[in-house]
């Protein structure tokens, strides 16, 4: 793509603009993530975690999967109702998929939970 390509998209005058816009209200509710020093990490839009340990996290949020992978993980506080997740421990990395994350999708942590 071209500087006048995204010159048009950034400006609004582009189709992928609107594209975006698109796939944003039919995928639902908004997703964010803030990292505070690699040690915590507050994730919204988060509709259920997959899996976790300490060394990964595997969510599934309104956007697609995400998996963290850190050291010493732990989940302090995880409200699906907010759609809310967050965080602490050494955080390495942060992969975002459309498909199901490493582990592959088996129900999710509160399904586990409650069985």
């Amino acid at each position: 793509m071209g500087s006048a390509g995204l010159g048009a998209m950034l400006s609004g005058g582009g189709d992928a603009v609107r594209e975006l816009d698109d796939k944003k209200l039919v995928r639902g509710r908004s997703h964010s993530i803030l990292m505070e020093n690699r040690e915590r990490v507050i994730i919204t839009g988060v509709q259920d975690v997959d899996s976790f340990d300490e060394a990964a996290v595997l969510l599934l949020t309104d956007l697609g999967y995400i998996t963290l992978h850190g050291v010493d993980l732990h989940i302090s506080k995880l409200s699906l109702e907010e759609g809310q997740l967050i965080v602490e421990g050494e955080i390495i990395g942060v992969e975002y998929s459309d498909n199901e994350g490493v582990g592959g999708k088996s129900g999710g942590f509160l399904k586990k939970l409650f069985r």
